[in-house]
């Protein structure tokens, strides 16, 4: 089985935490939207799995961030 690059998760899993903050202040712009489940879908296919939840909870093992803690879910996006 072929592992993604570990750089590169990080980096996604960085980008999808900064994109979620910017959704949840201003729900209304939708190319920060439309970004953050581009981001959500690319971390879903890279990890293998079927939603962004558990895309992110196995992204955050994958790079030895285990302990960190649960993000308030988004409702209508992938994962919620």
């Amino acid at each position: 089985m072929l592992l993604p690059d570990k750089n590169t998760i990080d980096r996604l899993l960085r980008n999808y935490r900064d994109q979620e903050r910017v959704v949840l202040a201003r729900p209304g712009d939708l190319s920060t939207r439309r970004s953050f489940e581009d981001t959500a879908y690319t971390l879903c296919v890279l990890m293998g799995e079927r939603t962004a939840r558990e895309a992110v909870h196995a992204a955050e093992r994958y790079v030895g961030g285990v302990g960190s803690a649960p993000r308030q879910a988004l409702e209508g996006l992938p994962g919620s």
